[in-house]
């Protein structure tokens, strides 16, 4: 996965309140709360998992461990990624999709779009 490729998973900033809601009434995701927010600790220690495994890798290769070996590590590493990245879209579109869905109009579209390219990347890679 390329640096660029990484960049395109991090989640977005917060979403500005639309401008036909009250002040104060807008749901979570209107505040910045995204579908992830409630695992959020799991999947910070999830990520610090993958993060072993990819110091693993750092550390396989300076010791000169057999290239077969590494590139098992490799995959595992690869799946765990991409596992944690098919969770978040879930959450996703049970959070971010459904709220646009609620509100209508354009922003249901939006999000859709922004969903489907999001899965396009992952199966690109």
């Amino acid at each position: 996965m390329t640096t660029t490729d990484a960049d395109q998973l991090t989640p977005e900033a917060a979403v500005e309140p639309a401008a036909d809601h009250a002040p104060g009434a807008g749901t979570d995701h209107d505040h910045g709360v995204h579908g992830y927010h409630q695992q959020k600790d799991e999947h910070l220690k999830r990520l610090r998992r993958i993060e072993g495994q990819i110091r693993g890798l750092q550390r396989m290769v300076d010791e000169d461990v057999y290239c077969i070996d590494i590139l098992t590590q490799v995959s595992a590493s690869t799946k765990a990624l991409q596992s944690f990245a098919l969770q978040l879209l879930e959450e996703h579109l049970r959070h971010c999709v459904a709220d646009a869905a609620t509100k209508g109009g354009d922003e249901i579209d939006a999000k859709v779009e922004e969903a489907t390219k999001a899965i396009a990347r992952m199966m690109r890679t």
